[in-house]
């Protein structure tokens, strides 16, 4: 029903994105998705390049007078820091007796796609590799999650995410999260709400940086307000928890990620794992609720109309500047890895990508259970399945408070 994609390199010209299947009729404008872009460069700890961009979007087509019109959406955002890399990524052939292009990287990184790409492509240089491998193509994710979200806001939804740890550093939690959750984690450096732990944090990667090290950590990204019963039990590849856990995962450095409990609930006990059901709950759950929400809003890959939690851990950024070791491509001796222009960590921005990838899965369940070519449709689509399941149940018991 929805799916989108991707173009460009870190260094080129822009990134591209084209986003197919938002109903038409949406109020969408640039500044939706330039708010987005804005939040991905932030957080403490980013490198020097988040000094040199300031993402702002181009919609290409797909949008006329501030609605969309339900054809393919496109995006550009270009790059301001083409201009000082334009010979050496520029398409054009070299010509001849020029000898090798500038800043040709031929010492792998360790953790890096360079040298697994350079075998797979059969390329020589791991620029070829690492310029659509850095994560600087998620700020296009971020382009196409910013327009499913301000689809699911029609619905009632709301996402965002926070910093629960960073360079072994654990925060505290508060319960219940603050609403809306972006509003009090974007406060920190570190999007991080519990101070003390954003303070330590922030030491963190000042020591990091001062050693030439990198660091990771985890984000916790959370959904609320999402109906009962988007994807299915029926397929494997219908499942939500799978197709959530598929698009966090596909994150770059991110290597793990928890649903609810997570491994924790491997440790514990069924009594203490799981969710009693009660009588309650607001409209989209059909009259029903959990005590607790330790299965993370999902239960045989079905959203049970409770808060999705999610969280992904991500790994240390792989561009050291005391480096580890490697292989010279060119004379196959040991050598040092080259040190690219990169993060300490940027597992606050992690946090708003994830943010957008969770938007593009939900607002595909989203179209896959009510369709529709116009919001409007889909809309009445909607209304219609929390009204019918809300007074099943209502007949059922007979009318009344639930208690």
């Amino acid at each position: 029903m929805l799916r989108f994609t991707t173009a460009g390199e870190s260094h080129g010209q822009a990134l591209v994105a084209i986003l197919e299947g938002i109903p038409a009729g949406l109020p969408l404008v640039s500044s939706d998705i330039d708010a987005e872009l804005e939040r991905r460069m932030a957080g403490y700890g980013r490198g020097a390049r988040m000094k040199i961009e300031a993402d702002r979007v181009e919609l290409l087509s797909g949008v006329r007078a501030g609605e969309t019109l339900g054809s393919p959406i496109a995006m550009l955002i270009r790059n301001r820091d083409w201009e000082n890399w334009s010979d050496v990524m520029a398409p054009e052939p070299d010509e001849p007796g020029r000898g090798p292009r500038r800043r040709r990287l031929l010492r792998p990184r360790p953790g890096h796609a360079d040298l697994v790409g350079i075998l797979k492509y059969d390329r020589e240089d791991a620029r070829d590799v690492l310029e659509r491998a850095s994560a600087r193509e998620t700020a296009a994710r971020v382009a196409c999650g910013a327009v499913c979200r301000r689809l699911l806001r029609e619905f009632g939804v709301e996402i965002g995410s926070h910093v629960v740890e960073l360079g072994g550093i654990k925060a505290s939690v508060p319960d219940p999260l603050p609403m809306p959750l972006n509003q009090a984690a974007d406060r920190s450096p570190v999007r991080c709400l519990d101070d003390k732990a954003s303070e330590a944090m922030v030491a963190a990667i000042d020591r990091a940086k001062g050693e030439g090290d990198t660091l990771g950590g985890v984000a916790e990204i959370v959904a609320r307000g999402v109906v009962v019963g988007l994807g299915s039990h029926v397929s494997w590849d219908r499942k939500l928890d799978g197709r959530i856990a598929q698009a966090i995962m596909s994150i770059p450095a991110v290597k793990g990620v928890e649903i609810g409990l997570g491994f924790e609930a491997a440790r514990r006990p069924g009594s203490q794992a799981h969710d009693e059901i009660v009588r309650g709950g607001r409209a989209g759950t059909a009259g029903f609720a959990r005590r607790t929400n330790r299965a993370g809003g999902l239960e045989g890959g079905i959203t049970t109309g409770e808060p999705l939690v999610i969280r992904a851990a991500m790994k240390p950024i792989s561009t050291l500047m005391r480096p580890l070791e490697t292989v010279d491509l060119v004379t196959g001796s040991p050598a040092r890895a080259q040190a690219e222009r990169s993060d300490v960590t940027a597992v606050p921005a992690m946090g708003v990508i994830a943010e957008a990838m969770l938007a593009l899965v939900l607002a595909d369940a989203m179209l896959e259970k009510f369709g529709g070519d116009s919001l409007e449709e889909m809309r009445c689509n909607f209304d219609q399945y929390v009204e019918r399941i809300n007074r099943r149940w209502d007949e059922a018991w007979g009318k009344g408070d639930a208690t």
